[in-house]
């Protein structure tokens, strides 16, 4: 045999098992990124909660309590997807009348959340987040930039007039959301609803 071919041989012999041995090296560094990565996300998770205690208040001088879609659908909404409606109010477009009820619903042990219905807007008795804003301890921009976003969407550039807001008051969190039916169900089921249970953990979780 040609002594060339047979190095030849013995060369592509050497190299396949160097590629063997490259292909079979196990890559512990991306081993622990990727458990690292998981741990941390478990981490960051593991405080959610499953089941949310929900106070409702509407805030209106025009309606009441048994005529009030908008409240509601934001009952309907929760007590659908496995969370509890714990307390509901109606108040009057009135700046102390809203601050006494979302202090009076943040402070009772089963309320974890207060969604508000009402006076967002930008005619002079729409007071609900100048009245509410001052009490956030940590605003949570992302819920009026991501509610405002999905409304373009179906209302176009009118969804600027929209001051939807979110915070945490004494670790419990407070979204206000507009006065109509349309806007309420966008707000609960596009928002609210996939993120409540982490919010609502992660704003109590070193309690």
């Amino acid at each position: 045999m040609d002594d060339t071919h047979e190095h030849g041989e013995q060369e592509h012999g050497d190299n396949h098992e160097h590629d063997k041995d490259n292909h079979g090296h196990h890559d512990h560094h991306a081993d622990h990124h990727a458990d690292h990565h998981a741990d941390h996300h478990a981490d960051h998770h593991n405080h959610d909660h499953d089941t949310v205690g929900v106070a409702v208040l509407t805030v209106s001088s025009s309606r009441t309590l048994e005529a009030d879609p908008s409240g509601d659908r934001i009952v309907d909404a929760f007590d659908a997807a496995g969370h509890e409606t714990v307390a509901r109010e109606l108040v009057d477009d009135d700046r102390k009348q809203v601050r006494e009820a979302v202090d009076r619903l943040v402070a009772h042990e089963t309320v974890d959340a207060v969604v508000t219905t009402g006076g967002t807007g930008v005619t002079p008795d729409d007071i609900t987040p100048d009245a509410i804003e001052p009490r956030f301890e940590k605003r949570l921009p992302g819920f009026g930039e991501l509610f405002r976003r999905l409304s373009y969407e179906e209302v176009g550039a009118r969804t600027v007039g929209s001051r939807a807001t979110a915070g945490i008051v004494d670790g419990t969190l407070v979204c206000c959301l507009p006065g109509s039916t349309n806007a309420v169900t966008l707000g609960v089921e596009s928002v609210l609803l996939p993120a409540i249970g982490h919010l609502t953990g992660l704003a109590r979780r070193h309690e």
